[in-house]
């Protein structure tokens, strides 16, 4: 159980310190990732950026995650839930393009208009508050190894063990502080797990 989100940030930093991580950039996803992150990236003595992905929400359950769209239009769709609810070709389309564009306003948001950094070659942490269906990180990872990174670790205080497992195919070090098998949902395993806005998300970017 963390008391916060930075308090497992703290612990997360803790971890990745003992394995000897190196990074030369730290990438949260906002909005709750990004306490988390700056731990994280103060530690590791690395910068701290965002990279953001929306979540593809299914026809008839905008809830139900389908897959997820990162902002350079980087996707991820669980693609036997796709096939199960029989979503269309044109649906997928629409509902991509949208949420790729807000993806797109919000990276610009967080960043004041500017780009995501050059990753090429660089040593890329992206950090998570938590991993559930994983559809997000996903979409996150793809991004950053389309960015060419050299080398890429996710980082998370808790997830899913399937979910963890199925993520070590996108990264190559996927770094959980735990797995429960009685894991439901991210929140149950904080004290304080309240939302986190984009106003305070952004001072954690800036360092304050």
């Amino acid at each position: 159980m963390f008391a916060n989100r930075s308090d497992a940030g703290d612990r997360l930093a803790a971890e990745l310190e003992d394995r000897g991580t190196e990074a030369d950039v730290v990438l949260g996803i906002p909005r709750g990732a990004l306490p988390v992150a700056r731990p994280v990236a103060d530690a590791l003595e690395a910068d701290l950026d965002v990279v953001v992905a929306r979540k593809l929400g299914a026809p008839t359950n905008p809830e139900l995650a389908i897959g997820a769209v990162a902002s350079d239009g980087s996707v991820w769709l669980n693609d036997d839930l796709v096939d199960r609810l029989g979503v269309p070709e044109s649906y997928l389309e629409d509902v991509r393009e949208r949420e790729a564009e807000n993806a797109r306003r919000k990276a610009a948001r967080y960043r004041g208009g500017e780009s995501l950094p050059d990753l090429a070659g660089k040593r890329v942490v992206v950090v998570d508050d938590g991993v559930a269906t994983g559809a997000t990180a996903i979409a996150c990872l793809r991004q950053v190894r389309e960015a060419g990174a050299a080398a890429l670790t996710l980082a998370v205080p808790v997830g899913s063990p399937e979910t963890v497992t199925a993520l070590e195919a996108e990264a190559d070090v996927v770094v959980a502080l735990v797995t429960p098998g009685n894991f439901r949902a991210v929140g149950q395993f904080y004290r304080d797990f309240g939302q986190v806005t984009d106003e305070e998300a952004i001072e954690f970017l800036e360092g304050r």
